[in-house]
């Protein structure tokens, strides 16, 4: 399955000058690792979001949000956002920040551990 290129163009900037990122193509798409870990991807032109436990019913309850339920079952902490919910930068920008928010309260990845 191919993947909106603009948007990863779009993370990528958002992303810029860190030095823990990484790009790994899963689930049809393309992930973005921090720090080892997954925090935000794209399938088609959909936006996964890892917000974590804590945070997905507060996504769930945003426009546009909706449960990340890929093998046909929601994975809690994770979400898809749908185009309108980050049409603008500032958008995209605020669930790359909350993602990577939750990322970093997770341990060290071990090196060669997968996503």
């Amino acid at each position: 399955m191919a993947y909106d290129e603009g948007l990863a163009e779009r993370i990528r900037d958002a992303l810029r000058g860190r030095r823990d990122v990484g790009e790994r193509k899963m689930f049809g798409g393309v992930a973005f690792m921090l720090g080892g870990h997954m925090a935000v991807g794209i399938v088609g032109g959909t936006l996964m979001a890892r917000v974590g436990p804590a945070r997905y019913a507060d996504a769930l309850a945003l426009p546009h949000v909706r449960p990340m339920d890929f093998t046909g079952k929601p994975m809690k902490g994770y979400v898809y956002v749908d185009p309108p919910g980050m049409e603008d930068d500032s958008a995209l920008e605020n669930w790359i920040t909350a993602c990577s928010a939750f990322v970093a309260t997770l341990p060290p990845r071990r090196p060669g551990a997968g996503p």
